[in-house]
């Protein structure tokens, strides 16, 4: 599966902490992300991210046209409600328990 990781910058360290918490999970798909995002994750998870341009310098707009090509099967993004992260995972965990 194909998984884009985007986090706003005072959400970064949440998402590195939930790719440390589920790493597992996580290393066993194709993981892309913008710039900056995908550095600081790699930094702490130890996990292989395709990285794009940081978001302001256009890697919102190439992960935006890898969606838009039905490229990124699931997209993981961390800006403003912890919420968002929680029922995303149910639903990777959900797709990943069906062999998605």
């Amino acid at each position: 599966m194909n998984i884009g990781l985007m986090a706003h910058d005072s959400k970064k360290k949440l998402m590195q902490n939930f790719c440390i918490a589920y790493r597992s999970i996580l290393s066993k798909n194709t993981l892309y992300a913008t710039g900056t995002t995908g550095r600081l994750i790699e930094e702490v998870a130890n996990l292989n991210i395709h990285k794009y341009l940081a978001g302001h310098l256009g890697g919102e707009q190439q992960m935006g046209a890898q969606i838009e090509n039905n490229e990124i099967d699931l997209m993981m993004s961390k800006m403003y409600s912890g919420f968002v992260i929680f029922i995303i995972f149910h639903l990777l965990r959900t797709l990943l328990q069906q062999n998605f």
